[in-house]
């Protein structure tokens, strides 16, 4: 039996995203049975990432109810910056949070839970040039490939995709 089956998640879309940084652990989750749904502003909309790769929104960020999910993916790439400008984007990120449900972010996706205000004495990496903004926020910065704190999962950079695929699903997993 796969780890993750009967498992719910969400994978935020917005344009610019890293597209590896999206559909890698979007993949390694399903790899092991998880349900994933797209979830950008707009329903049916196709999402473009900084390299070509498209995501269509399966679901609108106003169709999201956190509770029928367990875990949730932000990617990198600078849809960050447009993610965390939505306020249901940022209460879904907190009612997680607040829910101890596993939450990725890897690379500029740190600013979404800066934004989220949920990072106030976190351990967490990212890529470093946006270090002082995790700082900034409570968080401790470490410059490591992976780092999980409790129920936050965050990692730097592309290379570090494997330990992070692995580290987010071991977090599904325990739950």
């Amino acid at each position: 039996m796969l780890r993750l089956t009967g498992k719910k998640i969400i994978a935020l879309v917005d344009e610019d995203f890293e597209d590896l940084e999206l559909w890698y652990p979007v993949y390694r989750v399903r790899e092991e049975g998880a349900e994933v749904r797209l979830v950008g502003a707009e329903k049916g909309k196709k999402y473009i990432g900084k390299y070509g790769v498209p995501a269509e929104a399966e679901l609108s960020f106003e169709e999201i109810d956190s509770s029928d999910y367990d875990g949730i993916l932000v990617p990198g790439g600078w849809a960050p910056d447009k993610l965390r400008r939505y306020g249901k984007v940022l209460q879904i990120v907190r009612e997680m949070h607040e829910a101890r449900k596993p939450i990725g972010q890897i690379c500029h996706a740190g600013w979404v839970l800066v934004s989220a205000g949920i990072l106030k004495g976190a351990t967490v990496t990212s890529t470093p040039g946006i270090r002082d903004d995790m700082e900034n926020a409570g968080a401790i910065w470490k410059d490591e490939p992976v780092v999980v704190d409790g129920h936050i999962v965050s990692a730097r950079r592309p290379p570090d995709l494997p330990e992070y695929g692995k580290a987010f699903v071991d977090a599904l997993a325990a739950r």
